[in-house]
């Protein structure tokens, strides 16, 4: 099996790294590119290189935010099948559903303990362990908080 490729956009270098510590602990076979900010980020989706399963964006970045990447990847149709996890300090409803609507697939706060992080990371993954491609099922919109 191939391991889940991952983009993880975040300018916080302490969550990048606390995320790349807890993925590390979970019996999930992944590869991860990580990002300071949503220009880079779309540059690498625009490069031709291969596409992730999964993007890990972060809403509050410099230069371009989470919700301009978000409606950047879903307006082109050769992205349309990554799943866009928003991953976030924050939650206020009203975003969230702004969020839902624009087309990201799952929406998790950043926990507040490193035990949290890791089970939220292995739910929010688990999908992509047993198969090789998602069906519309595995793209339903989810909070997690």
């Amino acid at each position: 099996m191939n391991p889940i490729n991952i983009f993880l956009a975040d300018d916080d270098e302490d969550d990048r790294e606390l995320f790349m510590d807890a993925l590390s602990e979970l019996p999930i076979e992944t590869s991860v590119k990580q990002f300071e900010n949503g220009v880079d980020l779309m540059a690498e989706l625009y490069s031709g290189n291969p596409k992730p399963d999964t993007i890990f964006l972060d809403l509050r970045m410099p230069l371009m935010d989470g919700f301009e990447c978000l409606t950047d990847i879903r307006s082109i149709p050769e992205l349309s099948e990554i799943q866009i996890i928003i991953y976030s300090t924050s939650f206020n409803q009203n975003e969230v559903d702004q969020l839902k609507e624009a087309g990201a697939n799952l929406y998790i706060k950043k926990p507040n303990s490193y035990n949290q992080l890791k089970t939220v990371l292995y739910k929010s993954l688990k999908p992509f362990q047993n198969t090789t491609s998602k069906t519309s099922d595995d793209l339903n919109f989810t909070v997690i908080v």
